[in-house]
């Protein structure tokens, strides 16, 4: 097979035909594996060389094709042998009834699905009567193949993820055609004899650039879905009244500024989704409508004043895209556009900007010790951004792309800056940045960025810079102006770029640390440059003296200069080997390298070791660790990491609705310190988390973010039968004064604990050695104890009578599913807020009534009944799912919403490894494919 491919690549384009019959020798030759055939059903898209396979089965007499109704192959092929490859099929000889051409089974570095090479297809394919589904989707097409419009008798076509600009007349011609998806492409206009497909039933248009929509498009009679999401539309055509058959229409994410009034006029519309366009007013008749969802438009606003935030003015014809949760990717042409996502990041791209249409992907991470780049003093302020494909270049004679980044405003800003950190190529750098405040705790990080990469917002030190030229310079810090480096003439021999930061370290702390009531330190300066060498003469460096101290009463057996000495990353006293030139308020010496530099004044001699361990308080945080219980649903366990300040109010705010034990005591962890949560003693994860190792919540610490999870325990503990009289109550406040009694009941009460550092084999189930060695270095950290969740039997959920649990995946490829088994874990967690849910998902207040009745002895009948009879009738529907997260968002029950997105996460992480494939059951060929 290798000669065949290595034959393909090495002949002139103008040898096709020699090729072809090359390749069919070969294949006669060397037949290789036999292909997947089963009955009618051939799958040639799960195997590498799907095309050698096939052209196997050309080769053989009489061909085993002529059975064939089904066919998968993937067009991950290289592009000359796929072409040879269809063109050696004899098609008119099939009764094929199914066709799937298509990519996406193979991914990029960076996770993302890749486009197959398929660029169009042999005319010799029009000779398939008998075809009534294609799948074309994440391919190359340019124009749609000719013979496509000749296939009469189809009745799927999907043409998702494709580079088509335009649809051709001929499309019109395909009288039985009744879904056609044509996402994620650069459709600018629509043909008008689109509007002549009479029994066209499901049209998805999503995901391109089209600004109008022609009027001959309400003369689809029987179309019941139409989705135009995350286009450039500002108004419809009238015409779409007459669309008397639909029932979901789609709008989502354009620039729409008025719609038909009509609209809420058509009999079976049961959803109307209008979210972020720019309607700022609608008829009264569209306001009411119950199927209409309208957030995200300014309704009710004053025209607004176009202006970029940075004062420059806007083009009033740019486009301006507002993406939803749903949809990870936006197109930017050459004509440029302004962006926000989902996640509230906002980006423009001036006109220009890019010379051909390019795909922008995006994805918001949670931040983790490989995705962060942080300094010795830097903390972080928000998640990181990922942007693809990385490194592209925009073009040199316009203005760059504007990002703007949402962060957590810092506890303190005094002597330090925020910016946003990206990566270039190998390194990371800071770029320049401006703050823009919103609202009062809604801040903006703006910058400008060439390329995409990884963004992040990153509180550090102010950071001074200059260049430092052959002649000399001085460079001074803006927030210790007594700080200063003097770079005499010839220091250099070409131009260096050279940056200062300080850091100031509380008097009290190294007091505490040393234990001397007298000693002090200077500021902690940070000399950096780009070049490895060393300056050609000695750089003078001026510290102030330590706070209490005149160069005319010191002692100088007490004054230390410290170096922090590289790669070692130790501190070095080396106040012998320099000469020190004190004045009454300043320290001055030279160096040649830069590093880090400490003055410190005290009695101790050996300073070496607590220098470096005043470096690590400078680093840490004292936080205190809580873990709560959710008052009406034990099993729901918060877990949280909190600074110590801010403990007293949080606990305040949370205990309404949740009981537990006293917080911990203080630890101090790092900033991006690893830890995790461990249930012990009978206590389990009643969840499949991305973040739970082998049943260990994973943390990773930063102190401005909020590091907290909602988990769900389960345990094998009969909680009703077994004798509990000796559980420990977890109620927040001061402990019984029977508390001790208690603990001699019942010695091991169920409980979760902490520990620093990757996650151990085995958690020790008693942490009484833990807790005598208490050094800085000690894994565990904090033991709590917890209640007891509810029984759950081995066999499951018990199904209430009446109540039929038919198996279901409610979702889609690209939100994520939800299966039954996730729906009864949710049904498992609502309680008495069902009702609330239900009514927030739609459902009416008499429905809620008759479930009552018919389940009035049994409450988990009751939500499990709402819930599947809601998903049963999602069934098929787009944004199911994120219905499903609003309405218990709006309900209170953000723990569950949490528990739901998790679910659907752990789902795309095992998505990445082969994208979702078409299922055609052979008793329904007709089904329609999936676009993406």
């Amino acid at each position: 097979m290798a000669a065949v491919v290595e034959g393909l690549e090495l002949e002139k384009a103008g040898a096709a035909e020699d090729t072809a019959g090359l390749a069919v020798q070969t294949v006669d030759a060397k037949p290789g594996p036999p292909p997947v055939l089963a009955g009618n059903w051939l799958n040639l898209d799960l195997y590498p060389g799907g095309c050698h396979r096939l052209l196997h089965l050309c080769a053989q007499q009489p061909s085993p094709l002529l059975q064939v109704e089904f066919l998968q192959l993937s067009t991950h092929e290289n592009p000359r042998l796929l072409e040879t490859t269809l063109a050696q099929v004899p098609w008119s000889q099939l009764h094929l009834r199914s066709l799937v051409l298509k990519g996406g089974q193979s991914r990029g570095a960076l996770g993302a699905c890749l486009r197959g090479t398929l660029t169009t297809l042999p005319t010799a394919l029009s000779g398939l009567a008998h075809l009534v589904h294609l799948d074309l989707s994440f391919n190359s097409l340019e124009t749609l193949p000719a013979c496509v419009p000749q296939l009469r008798g189809l009745g799927t076509l999907l043409l998702s993820y494709n580079h088509l600009s335009e649809l051709p007349e001929a499309l019109g011609a395909l009288p039985t055609l009744t879904f056609l998806a044509v996402t994620h492409n650069l459709l600018q206009r629509l043909p008008t004899a689109l509007g002549a497909l009479a029994t066209l039933q499901r049209l998805d248009l999503s995901e391109n650039l089209l600004d109008t929509l022609p009027p001959e498009i309400g003369g689809l009679s029987n179309l019941s879905e139409l989705n135009l999401a995350s286009n450039r539309l500002r108004s419809l055509p009238a015409s779409l009244v007459g669309l008397q058959s639909l029932q979901l229409l789609v709008l989502h994410s354009n620039l729409l500024t008025s719609v038909p009034a009509g609209l809420a006029h058509l009999p079976l519309l049961t959803r109307l989704d209008l979210r972020d366009n720019q309607l700022r007013n609608l008829p009264p008749e569209l306001l009411d409508a119950p199927c209409v969802c309208l957030q995200g438009n300014p309704l009710g606003e004053a025209s607004p004043d176009f202006s970029t935030r940075s004062g420059t003015p806007q083009d009033l014809e740019m486009p301006t895209l507002f993406l939803t949760s749903d949809v990870n990717s936006f197109p930017v042409t050459p004509q440029g556009c302004s962006v926000t996502l989902a996640c509230g990041v906002r980006l423009q791209f001036p006109a220009g900007a890019t010379a051909v249409p390019v795909t922008i992907h995006y994805r918001l991470w949670l931040p983790e010790p490989s995705l962060v780049s942080l300094g010795p003093h830097d903390s972080l302020l928000s998640g990181v951004l990922e942007l693809w494909p990385h490194g592209v270049a925009f073009q040199q004679a316009w203005p760059d792309v504007s990002l703007w980044l949402l962060f957590v405003p810092p506890r303190a800003r005094r002597c330090h800056e925020v910016v946003v950190r990206t990566r270039s190529e190998d390194s990371w750098r800071d770029l320049e940045t401006h703050l823009e405040e919103e609202a009062p705790k809604r801040l903006w990080a703006h910058c400008q960025v060439p390329h995409f990469s990884w963004f992040l917002v990153v509180l550090r030190p102010v950071s001074n810079t200059c260049i430092v030229p052959p002649e000399g310079t001085l460079l001074c810090s803006s927030g210790h102006p007594e700080v200063k480096v003097i770079f005499p003439p010839g220091a250099t021999e070409e131009p260096r770029h050279v940056s200062m930061q300080v850091v100031r370290m509380a008097g009290r702390e190294l007091r505490a640390l040393l234990g001397e009531p007298e000693a002090s330190v200077s500021p902690l300066l940070c000399l950096t440059q780009h070049s490895p060498a060393g300056f050609l003469c000695p750089v003078t460096v001026q510290l102030p003296l330590p706070p209490g101290v005149t160069g005319f009463s010191l002692d100088r057996s007490r004054l230390h200069l410290l170096y922090r000495a590289p790669p070692a990353a130790t501190w070095d006293d080396i106040t012998a080997q320099v000469a020190l030139e004190l004045t009454h308020l300043y320290a001055r010496f030279q160096v040649t390298h830069f590093s880090w530099y400490w003055l410190w004044y005290t009695t101790k001699t050996c300073v070496e070791g607590l220098a470096r361990k005043a470096w690590e308080r400078l680093r840490l945080h004292q936080v205190n660790l809580i873990a709560l219980q959710r008052r009406r649903d034990p099993e729901q366990v918060l877990l949280q990491c909190l600074p110590r300040n801010k403990v007293d109010a949080t606990l305040r705010r949370l205990l309404e609705r949740y009981r537990g034990p006293e917080p911990s005591d203080t630890v101090e962890m790092f900033e991006g310190e690893k830890f995790f949560a461990a249930f012990e003693r009978g206590i389990e994860v009643d969840a499949d988390r991305p973040d739970c190792v082998e049943g260990r919540i994973c943390f990773v610490f930063y102190s401005h973010l909020k590091n907290m999870k909602e988990v769900y325990i389960t345990t094998a503990l009969d909680r009703e039968t077994q004798a509990v009289r000796g559980q420990v109550d977890t109620e927040v406040g001061p402990p019984p004064a029977a508390w001790g009694e208690t603990r001699a009941l019942k010695p091991y009460p169920p409980q979760v604990s902490f520990y620093r550092g990757s996650v151990p084999r085995e958690v020790p189930q008693e942490a009484e050695a833990a807790r005598q060695k208490k050094g800085a270095d000690a894994l565990w950290m904090a033991t709590l104890p917890i209640k007891l969740p509810r029984f759950r039997t081995s066999a499951g959920h018990r199904q209430g009578p009446g109540l039929s649990l038919v198996p279901l995946n409610l979702g889609d490829a690209e939100t994520g599913f939800l299966t039954q088994s996730n729906l009864l874990s949710v049904a498992g967690r609502l309680g008495p807020d069902w009702p609330a849910v239900a009514l927030h998902l739609g459902l009416p207040y008499h429905e809620l009534e008759r479930i009552r009745h018919k389940f009035r002895d049994d409450l988990d009948g009751q939500i499990r009944h709402m819930l599947f009879s809601w998903a049963e009738h999602q069934a098929g529907q787009l944004g199911a799912v994120g219905r499903l997260v609003q309405a218990l968002e709006k309900s209170d029950r953000r723990d569950v919403a949490d528990e739901v997105r998790a679910v659907l996460e752990l789902g795309r992480h095992k998505y990445q490894d082969s994208i979702r494939r078409t299922g055609l059951a052979l008793k329904d060929p007709t089904l329609p494919g999936t676009s993406s």
